[in-house]
């Protein structure tokens, strides 16, 4: 009791001082660790390309070493995203900014295979 006594004077103090969660610094995330394979592409800007039917992850190798991560993708998209004539064309009207991306890696890396 006297424990919970405790923490909720050190609540009420911090309310009282006007402090909250959104007053702290936010914690850096970590850095993005990838264990999808990616396959080559044949395409001007895009490198490589790989999915997780499992997680319902996409990651795009940038041909400039850059590596995306594109969340909550449907495996139809990677599907069609596999199978079209213009890998680019493609990703840029039905990938890029419709789904939630992360970066793994920028720009200027080495590039897989090359």
């Amino acid at each position: 009791m006297a424990i919970l006594r405790s923490h909720l004077t050190g609540i009420i103090v911090l309310v009282m001082l006007g402090w909250s969660a959104l007053d702290l610094p936010a914690a850096e995330p970590g850095p993005v660790v990838s264990h999808i394979r990616r396959e080559p592409l044949a395409s001007t800007a895009l490198a490589t390309a790989g999915y997780s039917k499992r997680l319902r992850i996409l990651e795009v190798e940038f041909c400039n070493g850059a590596i995306y991560r594109y969340l909550d993708v449907p495996a139809g998209v990677y599907g069609a995203f596999r199978s079209s004539e213009s890998k680019t064309q493609f990703y840029d009207w039905n990938i890029k900014g419709r789904y939630r991306s992360l970066r793994v890696r920028g720009a200027g890396h080495a590039v897989a295979g090359k």
